[in-house]
């Protein structure tokens, strides 16, 4: 029985019988005797990867001219890192003990070892090459054994290598090797931040329950300082916050905190330039955003102000009308002095009582209204 197999182009076969390798099938048409139905072809693609590596293997021990002149193989050693080439295209990188077997004759691969021992930094140009992967008309795989760092501006990066701080980085992009070591990157803010402690319920001398927000403002001074004395400076910067804030509300009345706000802000930055000294931390301006009382004491001290006010009104008014009472006594004894004088003080009266009088009659002419309607005592 005669059986024909055919090999594209872009594939290559390999003849099997009973499932046992035979021999290697080039692309075409290709016939065989087979009466007992024995022969099978198994093809790959050429621009794929070899999956039976064992096969391979195999024909490196047996045949190894046909392994050579069919196949090209990738294999790495613990110590090193491969970036494979495509047509003198980079398309992957390969991770320490890994290994690849292509076949030969449609792609031409290229191999091109990387010596971890020698360091984990990549070079700038393959940085640049690797860094928009996105970008690039065919992506690269295996990024994941590369760390990209892109440091913004009024940055700095700091570096770690298994756990020890190495230097810091510059604004710019860099590139690590993750394989056998533990490669970190902190970025850290070198300008003026904000930092907020809200929502903090504390207890005055006096016993009474308040709740205060405070701000501060800060920046780096010494990065590298900061971190090798730090495991982190911020949080540190917030719990040194937090209690220089209680210290100055619980050695303090209610009363005095809320004469003088400002005391407040005094004791918590010259606490807190005090405990941060010497850490590259500098702190700028601090201060409460406001001070909340819990319900019942907002009605107390309502009550407090209200009557407080009530007060200082009745004082005042007692005050004017005293004021008024000696003004009318000085004024009735210089009219009792000058007659002119009272004259006046009658004509004023009674251009007062004829504004709030819509229409009058007048009988006995002007001296009947001014001797009738105002009497002058011993006229």
């Amino acid at each position: 029985m005669l059986k024909r197999f055919v090999i594209k182009k872009n594939e290559r076969g390999v003849l099997l019988r009973d499932g046992d390798y035979q021999r290697i099938l080039n692309a075409g048409r290709h016939y065989f005797f087979d009466p007992l139905g024995s022969l099978a072809v198994q093809t790959w693609k050429l621009d794929a990867p070899m999956t039976d590596v064992a096969l391979v293997d195999y024909l490196v021990q047996t045949d190894p001219d046909t392994a050579a002149e069919c196949f090209e193989s990738m294999e790495l050693s613990e110590d090193e890192a491969g970036l494979r080439y495509e047509n003198d295209v980079l398309v992957e990188v390969m991770a320490p003990g890994f290994r690849r077997v292509f076949w030969k004759g449609l792609t031409r691969q290229r191999l091109e070892r990387v010596a971890l021992n020698d360091g984990y930094v990549l070079p700038a140009e393959l940085t640049a090459r690797i860094l928009q992967p996105s970008l690039r008309g065919r992506p690269v795989a295996g990024l994941v054994g590369v760390l990209l760092v892109q440091v913004p501006a009024y940055h700095l990066g700091v570096l770690r290598v298994d756990g020890k701080i190495e230097r810091l980085l510059k604004p710019g992009a860099e590139a690590f090797w993750r394989f056998n070591r533990d490669v970190q990157v902190e970025l850290v803010d070198t300008r003026l931040q904000s930092m907020e402690v809200s929502g903090q319920e504390i207890l005055t001398r006096d016993k009474v329950s308040l709740r205060l927000n405070l701000a501060a403002t800060w920046r780096y001074t010494d990065v590298l300082l900061a971190f090798e004395k730090l495991a982190k400076p911020a949080d540190h910067l917030y719990r040194e916050l937090q209690f220089g804030l209680r210290e100055a509300v619980g050695t303090r009345t209610l009363d005095e905190l809320l004469e003088n706000k400002q005391v407040i802000d005094e004791f918590v930055g010259n606490y807190v330039v005090r405990k941060l000294d010497g850490f590259g931390i500098e702190v700028g301006s601090i201060g409460v955003k406001d001070i909340v009382l819990p319900g019942e004491m907002k009605t107390i001290l309502a009550k407090v102000v209200e009557a407080e006010k009530a007060a200082e009104s009745n004082v005042i008014r007692r005050r004017e009308e005293t004021a008024a009472t000696r003004s009318l006594l000085n004024t009735a004894k210089v009219m009792e002095d000058n007659p002119t004088a009272l004259r006046l003080k009658e004509l004023e009266t009674l251009e007062r009582v004829a504004e709030r009088i819509d229409r009058i009659s007048v009988f006995g002419g002007l001296d009947q209204v001014l001797n009738g309607l105002v009497t002058i005592k011993g006229a």
